[in-house]
């Protein structure tokens, strides 16, 4: 073979391989583009239908569903009630579980709770009417700390700071009620089982059963107080002694220290909240006044 067909073939093989070297490089890039895109695609993801969302949406309808019957039939009301508050836990324990702690279900949760709560102890201050300011006391304390709570949480913390992530030089009490699961579940368990006592008892006790509704006799006041089935009074005639008061006594006088301590910790975290804002908007006007000077 000639020195020229030699050069020739050599620069057809060189041709070749030049050829082939895009094809493999395009493919390669072609490869590594696809990989890149299906790496750097999001997955997209509803958080609506997330396992402990979900949960929070179930407590809605059993609230709902204890509301309904909360009025006159006081066994089918606590045990839907209570399953709502037990289902708290699971929830929370569901976000662990999946990785599917969310903002969006840290606040249903927490809504939810207050507005449950805040319910039972409307119709608490219907029923024992002369108590009613202890109760809308309550109703406010409980609004009011947790709101205080979570808005400095997000606003000094950040918007990703959990309102359960309390420091223990900022609050020793708040930071031993929330980064226990224990003494977060008695607390909040015995504080509602508190008030489903008290509600049991105004179907059963004749002792805290108010006697306005003891008509005086010959006064013609029997017919006027149950003329209307949806009257007052014939809601608490309807509701009078429908069952026996010595368990709801006993669950009633267990819970109360319990009840009592989550009030405490519903001021200190009022009281720690409103500090943290505060030290908030001194650093912002030193900041501001810096600034101008």
């Amino acid at each position: 073979m000639g020195a020229r067909t030699r050069r020739q073939q050599a620069a057809l093989a060189a041709q070749s391989d030049g050829d082939e070297s895009p094809a493999g490089n395009g493919t390669v890039e072609m490869s590594s583009k696809k990989t890149n895109t299906t790496a750097g695609k999001e997955v997209k993801e509803n958080v609506y239908l997330f396992a402990p969302n979900l949960i929070g949406y179930l407590r809605v309808v059993l609230t709902m569903a204890s509301l309904y019957y909360m009025p006159l039939h006081p066994r089918t009301c606590s045990l839907l009630y209570s399953v709502s508050c037990l289902l708290d836990a699971l929830d929370g324990y569901a976000a662990r579980y999946f990785n599917q702690s969310t903002t969006f279900g840290a606040v249903l949760d927490m809504v939810t709770d207050r507005c449950t709560t805040a319910c039972l102890l409307v119709f608490l201050s219907s029923a024992w009417p002369r108590w009613s300011i202890i109760f809308q006391s309550l109703i406010a304390l409980d609004m009011a700390s947790h709101y205080m709570h979570m808005y400095a949480t997000l606003s000094m913390g950040g918007s990703s700071q959990s309102h359960k992530k309390v420091d223990s030089s900022r609050s020793w009490i708040l930071y031993q009620y929330y980064n226990s699961r224990t003494v977060l579940f008695i607390c909040c368990a015995l504080n509602e089982l508190f008030f489903i006592g008290l509600y049991l008892l105004s179907f059963s006790s004749p002792i805290l059963s108010p006697s306005l509704l003891q008509p005086v006799p010959g006064s013609g006041a029997e017919s006027a107080l149950t003329a209307s089935p949806w009257s007052a009074g014939a809601l608490e005639m309807a509701r009078a002694n429908k069952i026996d008061s010595f368990w709801p006594w006993v669950i009633t006088g267990i819970s109360a220290p319990v009840m009592a301590l989550k009030q405490i910790i519903n001021v200190v975290q009022l009281v720690k909240a409103s500090n943290w804002l505060v030290e908030g908007d001194i650093a912002s006007r030193r900041a501001l006044q810096r600034k101008r000077n």
